[in-house]
């Protein structure tokens, strides 16, 4: 009975505070929120008024009047603005947490590997601005991980590739440790504005990042023996500033992501390379799990297992890895000192 009244008074959170998207986990609850990272403002005589947040922004991107600019406040897996990504913060958890009465809730931020002291400082502030009663960082790879259920605290590697909207994160895991990893500025927010930059170029047509997110979804990276419809792209035409249609090669795709796929597998090769003989020769059998957006892309664990000659698997449900691990964490005050970044 007693843990039951305790259940009622947990609003500990994990949240996945990523580029593309925020997904909030509620102690006892799973998910609740899954929404774009995306707030809308509008610029009057007062300063600046917050519209909207999440889907509702992320439908105005491209479509504002000049006073109403829709943000995204996360670049490259940080913050790059601390006010709007506070007022998108408060807003979740105020939608979650409902009851204004009860406890500050303890929260549990994914933060990219790769992060810095005054990165690391900005995520804690805005968690603690928005009504957290204590913060805790964890590095993307390891939520991910716990996520895709990998037994990290065992003596044995496990690899991890989380592709997400503004980084990668590749690590190499053992005993709720990270023993190898790399973070690259590479994502599926890039990958959306190489097809943009690609279409422009080629074509002299200007499509919206929401199109090349459509054809990179819908597409993948097509093999060579793979047959496939020419698409079909609507955008402006920049030298006349008509609206246009036309057709391209499926094959186009691969070749307009072929530099950023390629980085993406330039990293994963470092991290094998750097990686003990040990932890290097677990991984012969267990391979790579990839979790994150990217990992649905079509054809990417194909093409990583060609190139690195080991198993490639996709996580279940690879979109809430992060969120789901970091929600692990908090049920579990000995994996939370473990595995949290310290102060």
């Amino acid at each position: 009975m007693f843990n039951y009244i305790l259940g009622l008074f947990s609003n500990d959170l994990a949240i996945d505070l990523g580029t593309a998207s925020t997904l909030i986990y509620v102690k006892g609850k799973g998910i609740v929120t899954n929404e774009p990272s995306v707030v809308a403002v509008k610029k009057d005589g007062k300063g600046k008024r917050v519209l909207a947040v999440g889907k509702e922004a992320k439908a105005m991107l491209g479509r504002t009047p000049g006073n109403i600019a829709a943000i995204r406040p996360l670049k490259d897996g940080v913050i790059a603005d601390f006010e709007i990504t506070e007022e998108m913060l408060k807003y979740f958890i105020a939608k979650v947490h409902n009851r204004r009465l009860l406890v500050r809730p303890r929260i549990i931020v994914g933060v990219p590997s790769g992060i810095t002291q005054v990165e690391k400082r900005a995520v804690k502030e805005s968690a603690y601005s928005a009504g957290a009663a204590e913060v805790y960082l964890i590095e993307e790879p390891m939520a991910a991980a716990i996520g895709a259920g990998l037994p990290i605290t065992e003596p044995s590697g496990n690899m991890i590739v989380d592709i997400g909207g503004g980084t990668s994160e590749i690590a190499v895991i053992s005993l709720a440790g990270i023993v190898q990893a790399k973070s690259i500025r590479i994502g599926g927010d890039k990958l959306d504005e190489v097809i943009v930059q690609y279409i422009k170029r080629k074509y002299n047509l200007s499509i919206g990042t929401g199109v090349a997110e459509s054809i990179k979804m819908t597409l993948g990276l097509p093999m060579p023996d793979e047959r496939h419809p020419k698409i079909e792209i609507k955008g402006s035409n920049l030298i006349t500033g008509i609206p246009t249609t036309l057709e391209i090669e499926c094959s186009e795709i691969r070749e307009a992501l072929a530099e950023p796929i390629n980085a993406l597998i330039e990293a994963i090769k470092h991290v094998l390379e750097t990686t003990p003989p040990e932890l290097a020769a677990d991984l012969v059998d267990k391979g790579i799990v990839l979790a994150g957006g990217g990992a649905l892309i079509k054809n990417l664990d194909v093409i990583l297992r060609e190139e690195t000659q080991l198993p490639v698997t996709v996580a279940d449900d690879p979109l809430t890895c992060v969120v789901k691990g970091a929600g692990k964490v908090l049920d579990e005050m000995k994996l939370l000192r473990d595995v949290t970044i310290p102060d």
